[in-house]
């Protein structure tokens, strides 16, 4: 997404999020008279902001690139967003700073021999994943849990995965993880505006998947913290699992997301019955040699 392209989102955001909202809901009255489109009015916003009508059009119109801290945080308070939401909105409108110095987004991603070592420590299913959602690196019980290791490279990526082989059926709730992909993908996208590599991933979603491009017009943020999967497995059936996911310091947009299920509980014998998986290095070691 260029800095240009990153300006245009940045009117789209402010769009849709004004676009869920009522007069009722910020407090103005609502006479009963029939709008043309829903949410409230650019006019309404620029109130409220304590704004000018013309800077707010100018902000929506994605030339707002000098728009103060004061003004993002009257606009986000007008617009009920949340921290995410806060977070993106501040990434759209200052483009050109997203991007953390001495790293390129467009660089291949690796995971250094140490992770995965401490991957291979871990009783829990786990993996590392990077920038667009490409699994990096996963642990034996992450593959028994995922199978990473039996499909194929381009399916080692979890929006692919998700949207273009619809989960291989993995995903009990699978609208639920469609949503919280794309959600994810959108801030991956605007805290790296000058990546050609994730412009033409969002492309290929697009063209390939009439439910990507539908959760994609509708802006939704959210980081990917922690929360709860139910898996269908072959061998064992359906798991109730929760996720936490965490940063690596010094790795820049990598991610340890790591599963569990309640101790003593149905799914947590489940989850050790899991027939073995092999580690990324272990299956790294067949490829090569066999």
């Amino acid at each position: 997404m260029s800095t240009d392209t990153a300006y245009d989102e940045l009117g789209d955001f402010l769009r849709t999020r004004r676009g869920r909202l009522r007069p009722e809901d910020v407090g103005l009255p609502d006479y009963g008279r029939r709008r043309r489109v829903p949410g409230l009015r650019r006019e309404e916003v620029a109130q409220l902001a304590g704004v000018s009508v013309d800077y707010y059009i100018r902000l929506e119109q994605g030339r707002g690139q000098n728009a103060s801290d004061a003004v993002l945080d009257a606009v986000a308070r007008v617009l009920r967003l949340d921290a995410t939401e806060q977070d993106h909105l501040r990434t759209l409108a200052r483009p050109a700073r997203s991007i953390p110095a001495g790293s390129s987004p467009e660089t291949p991603q690796s995971v250094r021999p140490a992770v995965q070592h401490m991957l291979d420590l871990l009783d829990a299913p786990a993996f590392v994943l990077g920038r667009c959602m490409d699994v990096l690196a996963w642990n034996a019980p992450g593959d028994a849990l995922y199978g990473f290791a039996t499909r194929t490279p381009e399916l080692r990526n979890q929006a692919r995965h998700a949207f273009l082989a619809r989960g291989d059926g993995l995903y009990a709730d699978w609208e639920d993880v469609a949503a919280e992909t794309v959600a994810y993908l959108r801030l991956d996208a605007a805290r790296h505006p000058g990546d050609r590599r994730i412009a033409a991933f969002i492309r290929e979603l697009s063209d390939g998947s009439p439910a990507f491009r539908k959760l994609w017009a509708a802006h939704e943020v959210r980081e990917k913290t922690f929360g709860t999967k139910r898996i269908r497995h072959d061998a064992v059936g359906e798991l109730n699992l929760s996720y936490e996911t965490l940063a690596l310091p010094g790795d820049v947009d990598q991610l340890v997301v790591a599963f569990q299920a309640v101790p003593g509980s149905v799914d947590a014998d489940k989850l050790a019955s899991l027939p073995s998986g092999v580690s990324s290095s272990a299956w790294a070691t067949v490829a090569v040699t066999g």
